[in-house]
């Protein structure tokens, strides 16, 4: 890799390491912005899935036209109203201006992660875009491991204002930076929409990427049900100070981070429905505990978190692994797009669930919690049973299996 090449891969893993940022903080704040806004954890949601919501649907109307343009002018484009939109969530002083405001950053989020990944599909060939991509996704393990706890930290110390106003700094500084270094991207623009439209509707009429993309759905939907509260939780309801629960997510963006590697290698060797098969059945005894969890001493609750994260990520890795494979190689880049706007929308549905079921007592506790666990667990296990489905028959030796074919034999 030159240094051009390494600078560029810097600059997107930094645009994507603000982005997941500014998103990942929001869950943890509830136990700020509730009391703060006087607000009930139903509105607190709102604010959870409005950004997702948005990103979801912005990222997917973008599909169909944005190859039009140069990835440089739409990836500044999209960051650039991200950050304001960033930076007036650290400066709103109510709660319906602070929801416009995640709702204006979400238009233009969706629009950042599918033209990062774009760019490095584009600048590197095929025998070393692994490599690449994998510099990329791992801002968000650096997110989680770092940048929310420090994040919480700047909360605990200043106010929850600072989070945003913090991510709104550093992407400023990283603008003029893409700006100077990074190259014109148009050699894509002969590309047609027609193209977009032609590939939504081979999934449109394939029944295994529908069932693909509602896989993929759910499984953010089970992933995320439950956390958006772990904070009020473990505050209201466990008595952990604020001071000491940012160590939750400390523990598991490590614990992910590892996961990621360790978990990613054995499914490439071991199979990747094997793994993860194993890691939503096990998972599930952890979504009940900590959903359900007493006031026990914070180690056993950060040793919990830590295998629930561990399991979290072996059930995604192996799963959006398994996705990729239901669609042909020419048509994989446009289908991605979709499924990452599915996942936003699942993201943004569980927010939403969440916060009609949970309410806060008059003694400040968190109620019904234990339910979203259920729901949880209910959602991962019509995960399991789509996955044999889909992908029990999947030969991991090979780059691309006709999953429909699979799915047209299982029903004859």
């Amino acid at each position: 890799m030159s240094k051009n090449e390494r600078l560029i891969i810097i600059l997107l893993a930094s645009i994507n390491f603000t982005h997941i940022l500014d998103f990942m903080i929001m869950m943890p704040l509830g136990n700020y912005l509730m009391p703060y806004f006087h607000i009930s954890p139903s509105q607190f949601t709102l604010l959870v899935g409005a950004y997702t919501l948005t990103a979801g649907v912005s990222g997917f109307a973008a599909a169909f036209f944005v190859n039009r343009f140069d990835r440089k002018k739409v990836l500044l484009y999209g960051y650039a109203g991200f950050l304001i939109g960033t930076i007036a969530c650290g400066f709103a002083p109510t709660y319906a201006l602070l929801l416009a405001a995640r709702v204006f950053a979400g238009l233009f989020g969706g629009l950042i992660g599918a033209q990062v990944l774009s760019i490095v599909a584009d600048i590197f060939p095929y025998e070393r875009r692994g490599a690449a991509m994998g510099a990329i996704m791992s801002a968000f393990a650096v997110a989680s491991t770092f940048g929310v706890p420090f994040s919480l930290y700047l909360a605990n110390i200043f106010s929850w204002h600072a989070p945003f106003i913090l991510v709104g700094i550093l992407g400023m500084m990283i603008i003029p930076l893409v700006i100077k270094l990074l190259p014109a991207m148009s050699g894509h623009i002969m590309e047609t929409d027609e193209k977009k439209m032609e590939v939504l509707m081979v999934v449109v009429k394939n029944p295994a990427q529908r069932l693909a993309l509602l896989f993929s759905c759910l499984i953010m939907l089970g992933h995320f049900l439950i956390i958006p509260f772990i904070n009020p939780y473990m505050e209201f309801n466990n008595g952990y100070p604020k001071s000491i629960t940012p160590m939750i997510y400390l523990v598991g963006g490590i614990s992910s981070f590892f996961a990621a590697n360790i978990l990613g290698r054995i499914a490439d060797k071991y199979g990747k429905f094997q793994v993860f098969s194993i890691s939503v059945l096990v998972s599930l005894v952890f979504v009940w505990l900590i959903t359900n969890l007493p006031s026990v001493h914070f180690t056993i609750a950060l040793l919990l978190f830590g295998i629930w994260f561990v399991l979290a990520t072996g059930r995604g890795v192996s799963a959006q692994a398994m996705i990729s494979n239901v669609v042909n190689p020419q048509h994989r880049g446009s289908f991605m797009s979709f499924n990452s706007s599915v996942q936003q929308l699942g993201t943004a549905a569980a927010s939403f669930i969440a916060g009609s079921i949970v309410i806060q007592g008059s003694d400040g506790k968190i109620q019904y919690y234990n339910w979203l666990g259920y729901i949880s667990i209910v959602i991962l296990l019509i995960c399991f049973f789509l996955a044999r489905r889909l992908f029990r028959k999947m030969n991991p030796e090979t780059v691309f299996t006709p999953v429909a074919e699979v799915v047209e034999t299982q029903n004859t």
